[in-house]
């Protein structure tokens, strides 16, 4: 399925750049880098795709450029345009891709991008840096997964509304019994039902 994928990244920064490498060294099936900023001087100490010959130019044509180097089995396009300006102009642009990565967008613009995403079924990606720092947020539709074998069981006690033979039990054993050997062999759930009464008892 990887080969098959197509990502659209939003601002060919440092984060989205790296993120974009890996997958294209992964063997995607094809990128398309949307950024209208030029390469600036502060560039070239963050992201190691642009030099001092890119100075000027287009990001998202030397981004691009280098990526198709890394790969050149990945089909790879670039668009000088802001992203901002191409979610409010042009929203069913994205309906083409199976993910799309945003990078350093403002609240405003991440919103409308999730909404027009969800719309049309594709796969988003949140990320924002801040020096060492950052976050990534997945937005994607209620994905429900049931484990047919878990490794691990939890039992259900219904210690929240004993059943009637389960609460008799338990009223019918002492936790204050004096015999020790007696009282290591209280189940455990007697004492956890017992535990619970007392806190309903004590905070009403």
């Amino acid at each position: 399925a990887l080969e098959k994928a197509s990502i659209c990244l939003l601002n060919c920064g440092p984060t989205g750049s790296e993120t974009l490498k890996n997958l294209v060294l992964g063997g995607v099936g094809s990128i398309t880098i949307v950024d209208g900023s030029k390469v600036e001087f502060g560039d070239l100490g963050n992201n190691f795709m642009v030099d001092d010959s890119s100075l000027g130019q287009s990001k998202a044509k030397c981004v691009c450029s280098f990526l198709q180097e890394l790969n050149d089995a990945v089909k790879a396009k670039f668009i000088e345009e802001y992203p901002e300006a191409l979610i409010d102009t042009n929203p069913s642009f994205f309906s083409q891709f199976t993910l799309v990565v945003a990078t350093q967008l403002v609240e405003e613009s991440m919103v409308k991008l999730d909404r027009i995403c969800r719309q049309e079924n594709v796969m988003l990606i949140f990320a924002r840096s801040y020096g060492l720092t950052g976050l990534v947020r997945i937005c994607v539709k209620e994905h429900t997964v049931i484990e047919s074998k878990p490794d691990h069981f939890l039992d259900d006690l219904r210690l929240n509304n004993p059943w009637p033979e389960l609460r008799g039990f338990a009223d019918a054993i002492d936790l204050n019994v004096q015999d020790p050997v007696a009282h290591k062999h209280i189940p455990y759930v007697v004492i956890l039902v017992k535990m619970a009464d007392e806190w309903k008892t004590s905070h009403g």
